[in-house]
């Protein structure tokens, strides 16, 4: 079979700057979400005649710091641009972002970075970054396609946004996908972005297949569709160049519900968007002194943690990544050692049943019940023997979705461990009576051993002492034998 072609994939990644307190060229707040539809606007973001854009300084300060951390070089000088396109998502039939006229450079490029994706070291180059407003949002009554009508929300309208251009570097789905988590947690972990809100980062695709045309995919809008959406295309691009059928350079859309991507339109050059500069904004000019108050100002990153992490925590490498590939869950880890002060058990817990109750409930880091002290009292409870681990699991899970202390659920629920010898014993005596092969079959093999122990920890519902009830047994077995020998 021949070679499949090789696959090239390039990123533009559109982050908002949700720290920020107002929207890119105008006062309206940027705490746009959960309003009342097109109440979140003004003249300008509406683009009203007559209304002028003011750039938000605090936004260039961001994304500088963003360039900065992600190895690239900001400009000296730089300028904003329209682009040109007719959309019902821009009022005003133009975008204000960045692009290369007149010998302006956009707001940073030339950076790189560097991420592990199963388990190997990848390095994507940055070509650019910049500066834009947000369109509005259109919502599609019963899907893209099947909708009878399109309703506009321009309450997102401004809201400044990063747009982050990787060279074609990746060259599977799951490159991409690891190059936006390590992304994502070098955005948090700057203070700029808040990744757990609706619609923060969404993520172009532009996606070809060796001996066809380039393909761009549209707002993707999670790291999982991420991989979906690019999977797909790639198959869909193959299928095609073995049935000897071109694949023509397009704006595909990534249907989420069907899982396919779908035609949008032919794709635009950059000429068909008219790029000419904003004549309502000065240039913007970075010097040197403004840059190195930005480098002062920075914080820890994610692989300058991570290797802290290592060095003063003794984690290994792996639970390292695992928690900094998270702010909110690298500050909890940290957090709870200061009361708690194990930092491996912690670990452990935080990237096993913590993340699996946050998966199933749904919840992020930041808004779930349990606290640093909560998880650290219960783990404390295990050390004085108060609780089991299979115990723990199940107050682990009551303390998410109750908020309530560890201490208050085991009284409540009654889960305290059982340590009385005379109560084991007595169980144990009854599953011996009511299993009477296995107890013979325990004489000689050791799984019916585990079998009678497991019976008793079902019939204490998990509250037994597991190492006194596996004694407690032996020693019961070893008696039974001793007998059995003498008759």
């Amino acid at each position: 079979m021949a070679e499949e072609g090789k696959v090239k994939i390039g990123l533009e990644v559109h982050c908002q700057l949700t720290s920020l307190k107002t929207k890119l060229f105008c006062s309206c707040s940027s705490d746009y979400r959960g309003k009342p539809p097109n109440t979140n606007v003004c003249p300008v973001c509406l683009g009203l005649p007559g209304s002028l854009p003011v750039l938000n300084k605090k936004a260039v300060e961001y994304a500088v710091m963003v360039a900065l951390a992600l190895n690239c070089k900001p400009a000296k000088m730089t300028i904003f641009a329209r682009k040109n396109y007719f959309y019902p998502d821009l009022p005003k039939n133009f975008q204000i972002s960045q692009y290369d006229l007149e010998g302006f450079e956009p707001l940073a490029s030339n950076g790189y970075v560097t991420f592990t994706v199963n388990k190997k070291k990848k390095t994507v180059k940055i070509r650019r970054i910049h500066l834009e407003e947000d369109p509005g949002k259109l919502y599609h009554p019963g899907g893209l396609g099947f909708a009878p009508y399109t309703l506009i929300d321009y309450n997102r309208s401004g809201i400044a946004l990063l747009e982050i251009v990787t060279e074609p570097d990746f060259t599977a789905p799951a490159e991409a996908r690891s190059f936006l988590q390590k992304l994502r947690s070098t955005l948090e972990h700057l203070g700029v972005f808040d990744g757990s809100l609706e619609g923060s980062m969404r993520c172009d695709a532009n996606v070809s297949v060796e001996g066809g045309g380039r393909v761009e995919v549209k707002n993707i809008s999670s790291f999982k569709d991420v991989e979906r959406a690019l999977s797909y295309e790639v198959v869909r691009q193959r299928e095609l160049l073995k049935k000897g059928v071109k694949v023509r350079m397009e704006t595909r859309h990534w249907d989420e519900v069907r899982r396919i991507t779908v035609s949008l339109r032919v794709k635009e050059e950059e000429k068909d968007y008219r790029y000419f500069m904003e004549p309502d904004l000065c240039p913007v000019t970075i010097d040197e002194d403004f840059v190195r108050r930005i480098k002062i100002q920075m914080p820890e990153l994610p692989d300058a943690r991570k290797e802290r992490f290592i060095n003063q925590y003794g984690l290994p490498e792996y639970d390292a990544e695992v928690l900094v590939a998270d702010r909110s869950l690298a500050d909890f880890f940290e957090d709870c050692v200061k009361i708690y002060g194990k930092p491996k058990p912690i670990a452990n817990w935080l990237m096993g049943d913590f993340l699996q109750c946050l998966y199933s409930l749904d919840v992020s880091v930041k808004d779930c019940k349990v606290t640093p002290k909560h998880l650290a009292e219960m783990l404390s409870l295990m050390d004085d023997g108060v609780i089991s681990i299979k115990i723990a699991k199940k107050v682990l899970w009551e303390m998410m979705k109750t908020g309530k202390p560890a201490s208050t659920i085991i009284e409540e629920k009654g889960w305290r461990r059982i340590s009385d010898m005379n109560v084991i014993e007595a169980v144990t005596e009854k599953i011996f009576k009511e299993n009477e092969k296995a107890v013979k079959d325990a004489l000689v093999d050791e799984k019916a051993i585990n079998f009678l122990v497991g019976k008793i920890m079902e019939a204490t519902k998990g509250m037994a002492d597991p190492a006194l009830t596996n004694k407690i047994v032996r020693d019961k077995l070893s008696r039974l034998k001793e007998r059995l020998q003498l008759n």
